[in-house]
Formats: C-alpha cells, structure tokens, sequence
C-alpha cells in the first residue's frame, strides 16, 4: 500500500512538471516569442497527444468513476471547442481556399462536409466498438474484449481532430503563411486543451473495464496516438495534392461534427436540463474561436 502511494505520488510530480513545461512553452509561442515554423508544427502535433497522456494520468488519482455533473463538464466543453474549429479553422478557410476553383464557392465545403460525416458513419459500421455511457456495441460483430472495443471508440473520435490540426498546419506550409501557422497553432492548443478531460473521461471506464490504473492509462493514452499519425497524415496531403485542400478542411469539419453530434452529446446528457454542460459547450466554442482568431 505503502510502495502504491509513493508512486502515485512520483507520478503526479512528473504530470506537473510536464504540465508546468508545457503552459510555459505555450506561454511563449501565444506572445509569439517562438516562431520557427518547424518548432511551433512539432509543438502543436506533440501537444494534441501529450494532453491526452496527461488526461489519462487521472486514474492514479482517482479510484471511482467521474462524478456525473463534471462528466457533463468534460464532454460540453469539448463539444464547444470541436464545433468552433470545425467552423473558423476549417469550413471558412474552405470556402476562401474555393475562391479560385472557378466553381461556387460553397460547394467544395459542402461536399467535403458530408463525406467526412458519411466517412465516420463508415467507420462507425466497420469497426467493432462499445459506448459505455448509453451500454451499446456498433461495429461488425466480434470477440474483442469490451476495453478493446471502449478503445475502439474513443479512437474513431481522434482520428478526426488529428486529421484537422495537420491540415491547418498544412494549409499554413502550402502558402507559406506565418498567419495561417499561427492559425494552426491555435487549432492545435483548442484540440489539445479539450483532450485534457477527454482523456480522463475515456480513461476511468477503461480503468473499469480492465480493473486496472495501469492498463487505463495505457489504453486511454494509446488512443490519443492516432491524432499525431493522422496530422502528419494531414500534412503530407496538404502539401503535395494542394488542389483538394477546400475539399479536406470541410472533409475533417464533417467528421468532426458527426463525433459532435452523434457521440459527446448524447453521452453529455445535455437534453436532460443540464445548466452544466451547456455553459461548458459555450465556453468551450467561445475558447477556440478566441484561439483560432487571435492566433490566426
């Protein structure tokens, strides 16, 4: 019992001094005191990820699930930070990017938007996962353990937001635009500070599931993986097939909203008169759209 506290203990003191690390870094790219192009897409790829490693680190701390009024919390708020990204960090720069397509300029963003909704529905119908919250599979039928399949589902959701913040830095690297590296500085910090309580909030079922602190840490983080592989992804797509950019931005804005509105929501309860969870969907759009236009 004795050897568990301490190192619980030597856990937290690392979470903190990378969390102290971290806001300081933070600190200065938002002052703009670090602007080497190459630092600030390493730091904004590393940080979706980190955050979300951070956020699993919880399960050391806590021995029960999250008590239901901060679940609501956790998921508003990232709710409110994916749905203002999908607006000004990726729907309007598609509508600008389509300006020189000699086609409406409303299309490719419309297009894009439902096939990246139809892509996640794909998915969702593909690949056996489990929503703890409303006690249900999705997915082709399978003999996956449940915490494999809770990974599963938290990971669908990730591949997105991964997918979002490598295309803003994308975007940033194809016009070589200090503004629109800034931009996606701005998209990664709003991505990363929701993967904060994300990454609580997936980690303690898994924690459940496997009866287990480490193992919940390992899957929780393991499922943030995914963002910096699909913004790398995201990167190289934007640079070397420049002329399906609009098409890609609004693509990752479908997604993104699809996980929005079939997934946090929902799981938030945020029909059921929670004052809660509202106010944290507000805060958390009015936090990221703050980012995305003094950043951008």
């Amino acid at each position: 019992m004795k050897s568990m506290k301490i190192k619980n203990v030597i856990i937290y003191l690392i979470s903190l001094l990378i969390l102290v690390a971290i806001v300081i870094f933070t600190l200065n790219v938002v002052q703009g005191k670090i602007s080497d192009i190459n630092t600030l897409i390493i730091f904004g790829v590393s940080f979706i990820f980190v955050m979300t490693t951070l956020g699993s680190a919880i399960v050391f701390f806590f021995k029960d699930k999250i008590e239901e009024r901060l679940n609501k919390v956790f998921l508003g708020f990232a709710s409110g930070v994916m749905i203002a990204a999908s607006v000004w960090s990726l729907i309007l720069p598609a509508i600008e990017q389509s300006k020189d397509l000699n086609i409406p300029e409303y299309l490719p963003a419309a297009v894009g938007f439902i096939f990246g909704g139809l892509f996640l529905l794909l998915l969702d119908k593909i690949i056996p996962h489990f929503h703890s919250e409303i006690n249900q599979e999705e997915g082709v039928k399978s003999n996956f353990k449940r915490s494999t399949k809770l990974f599963l589902a938290v990971t669908l959701h990730n591949i997105p937001e991964g997918l979002s913040v490598g295309l803003g830095f994308g975007l940033g690297l194809v016009y070589n635009s200090p503004a629109l590296i800034s931009a996606g500085v701005g998209l990664a910090l709003g991505i990363g500070l929701q993967n904060l309580p994300e990454g609580a909030a997936v980690a303690l079922p898994l924690k459940e599931a496997t009866g287990s602190n480490l193992k919940g840490f390992l899957y929780g983080t393991l499922s943030g993986l995914v963002e910096p592989i699909f913004a790398i992804l995201g990167m190289i797509l934007a640079t070397k097939v420049v002329s399906i950019m609009p098409w890609a931005l609004s693509f990752a804005a479908g997604a993104m909203i699809y996980v929005v509105v079939e997934e946090l929501i929902p799981e938030a309860h945020l029909g059921e008169h929670s004052h809660y969870g509202t106010w944290a969907v507000m805060i958390g759009f009015v936090i990221m759209m703050i980012l995305d236009v003094a950043l951008g």
